[in-house]
């Protein structure tokens, strides 16, 4: 299958990115870069200089909110994408509407909690929609624990599922782009299965 082909074919679909840090930033640039056709991307933050070493923004957009950030990434790198952004803090009730109609969903937040409520709300009230969460990121090396598991039919994991972020073992730039890129690649890989 050409490129142009496998573009057309994402073209079709809708991704949602929860979270716009590490792995959501870089995530969505892999997926815009893969021809995804649209990106809701949710996140409440704005753009920190210290956020520069692993995510996807630049220095001139400190302070803007993430999710118009990365969409101005986005239109700069392929203007046909249509990212929809929502600046709030996710929650049970706002989820199912935020992501509806999305073919899948990456999981980008850095909490636990948070986590925990995106799995919960998506298997409720999403029933059927895949989840791609990413876990444990820490850190640096130990790059042949990176890996992505499938915990059922719309549910996998990525990472090494044990390595938490904590201020003597913070996130680092190359592990957290891999497990963004392995979810990336993961989503390309169930989106090129559907007709």
């Amino acid at each position: 299958m050409k490129i142009a082909e496998i573009e057309k074919h994402l073209g079709k679909f809708r991704v949602g990115i929860a979270g716009a840090g590490g792995l959501g930033s870089n995530c969505a640039i892999c997926l815009a870069r893969s021809g995804v056709g649209t990106l809701v991307v949710a996140d409440y933050d704005v753009v920190e200089i210290s956020n520069l070493s692993r995510q996807y923004y630049f220095r001139d957009q400190a302070g803007m909110k993430k999710v118009l950030a990365l969409q101005q990434n986005i239109k700069r790198i392929n203007p046909e994408i249509t990212v929809i952004p929502y600046q709030v803090e996710l929650d049970a009730g706002n989820l199912p509407v935020i992501f509806k109609g999305c073919n899948l969903i990456i999981e980008a937040f850095d909490r636990a909690d948070m986590k925990d409520m995106l799995i919960e709300t998506v298997q409720r009230e999403m029933p059927g929609v895949t989840l791609i969460v990413g876990s444990g990121i820490a850190g640096w090396g130990k790059s042949e624990d990176i890996k992505c598991r499938k915990i059922d039919d719309s549910l996998y994991i990525c990472g090494d599922e044990t390595l938490e972020t904590s201020e003597e073992l913070p996130p680092m730039a190359p592990r957290v782009g891999i497990v963004a890129s392995m979810q990336a690649n993961l989503a390309v890989e169930l989106l090129m299965k559907i007709d």
